[in-house]
């Protein structure tokens, strides 16, 4: 009996063929010969073990086969996909997707030179921090501001620049862990301050406060929201402007680690009460930290308002260059900011506000069209209530009521689940009750059509038709 391996054709054979000529046109020679070695080698050792289900047969089987692993080679990393859990702020799925008008800013920003540190009026050298400015002090009252990577790089860059080598005193109910396994007090740690803990976790009074500032080792006052977790019951907090009547009376900082970044009422998005950084400075803050992908709706980023002599150290620090934010992000930031300049264009415009406002009345409207048109198609759907959150470390315990699609899967919802997600866009949705939850909520508009596609793909792939 002959080795069957005699019989797969070299790699120059293949690529020479008319068979591999549009795989050539396609991709790189390079990546082809590498991808072609891998697949010959692959189906040698499966002819060695004597697996049935390869019969090479012929040039075509090769080529088919290469094409397949191109693509999958070639696929990004990092790609779309139909957040269909509910989740507004989703960090695992990137959190705020942006507005159209954003998005296209960064493509602007990201094709061509820019004026990121050029005076253009006075033709020399200029400064990135210099953009957004005008912007976040108009929305805010702030005296001047300054944009970094993200939240995190803001509270490092306002730690080590107010209290390097010193220590911060921060409520026990407030060492917060901000997501990834960091926490507030190695945060301070690795900016180079000391933590001074007052106060309980349930329990911190302004005389705890006062009492740590008695032995002079005190060089900051940080007071952190409790954006990802409520405290209920006995409990006592110190209020932000007594804090900046304290930190006045000793001449030191209060800074304020908002995190959240929401720039809007929060009553206009049937929310309950959140600050909004205006609040903190108006309670006397000197500087306050929010974050541009969360609440605010725009691109990952970390904006620090308030005292400008504060600020202006902030810039002289030189880890402020290691934590600097790219021309791009900032295009993005400037055109989400801009819409704040309307409240109403803001809640129309910006993806991360109209989800937060959806009706439920309106995502059953969505709901019914939806399912209507995967009968059509021979996909069973039912309409339930839903409770999506808004996500990303916000509003804990908040639920958003609306409704979702339970899809009928043809054998467990975790393998339907697994076929929504392993195609392209992936689908991401929920489990709850042994059924998948398609949550309309946080599927975009324009998104419908995939979704209905991959819907029928995966119902199909799992009842193995």
């Amino acid at each position: 009996m002959s080795d069957p391996r005699r019989g797969i054709p070299s790699v120059d054979a293949l690529l020479a063929s008319s068979e591999f000529e549009p795989i050539l046109k396609e991709f790189p020679r390079q990546l082809v010969v590498r991808v072609t070695r891998i697949v010959i080698e692959e189906i040698r050792n499966s002819l060695l073990a004597g697996e049935e289900d390869i019969e090479p047969d012929g040039l075509a089987y090769y080529a088919r086969t290469v094409l397949i692993r191109l693509g999958q080679e070639t696929m990004p990393s990092l790609r779309g996909v139909i957040n269909a859990t509910g989740v507004v702020l989703h960090t695992n799925l990137g959190r705020a997707p942006l507005a159209e008008v954003a998005a296209d800013a960064m493509a602007a920003a990201a094709r061509s030179y820019s004026n990121l540190e050029y005076d253009v009026e006075l033709g020399k050298r200029g400064s990135r921090y210099d953009h957004c400015v005008k912007l976040l002090r108009e929305l805010t009252g702030a005296e001047d501001a300054i944009v970094v990577n993200n939240n995190a790089a803001a509270l490092v860059l306002v730690l080590n620049t107010t209290a390097r080598g010193k220590g911060v005193a921060v409520s026990r109910g407030e060492l917060v862990e901000i997501g990834g396994g960091f926490r507030i007090p190695e945060i301070l740690e690795r900016a180079g301050a000391f933590l001074v803990e007052v106060g309980s976790t349930n329990r911190t009074r302004l005389s705890d406060y006062e009492d740590s500032t008695k032995t002079g080792e005190v060089a900051a006052i940080l007071k952190v929201h409790r954006s990802n977790f409520r405290i209920t019951g006995f409990t006592e907090d110190a209020a932000l402007a007594s804090l900046a009547d304290l930190a006045n009376e000793k001449e030191i900082p209060l800074l304020h680690d908002l995190g959240s970044g929401l720039f809007i009422a929060s009553d206009t998005l049937a929310l309950p009460a959140e600050p909004l950084a205006s609040d903190s400075l108006n309670a006397g803050a000197d500087l306050v930290a929010v974050s541009g992908d969360k609440l605010l709706g725009g691109p990952q980023a970390g904006i620090i308002l308030g005292n400008s002599e504060l600020i202006d150290s902030l810039r002289q620090n030189p880890l402020c260059r290691a934590l600097r934010v790219d021309k791009v992000t900032l295009a993005g930031l400037e055109a989400t900011l801009q819409l704040y300049r309307d409240p109403a264009q803001a809640l129309e415009s910006i993806p991360t506000l109209r989800m937060l406002a959806n009706t439920p009345e309106a995502l059953g409207k969505r709901c019914e069209q939806l399912t209507a048109e995967l009968k059509g198609l021979g996909v069973g759907s039912s309409i339930v209530e839903s409770e999506g959150r808004v996500g990303g470390g916000t509003y804990p315990g908040v639920k958003l009521p609306g409704f979702a699609l339970a899809l009928d899967a043809p054998n467990s919802a975790e393998i339907l689940a697994m076929h929504l997600r392993n195609g392209d866009p992936p689908v991401i949705a929920r489990i709850v009750d042994k059924r998948v939850l398609i949550d309309l909520r946080t599927v975009l508009p324009g998104e419908e059509n995939d979704l209905v596609r991959r819907v029928r793909q995966a119902s199909n792939e799992g009842s193995g038709s």
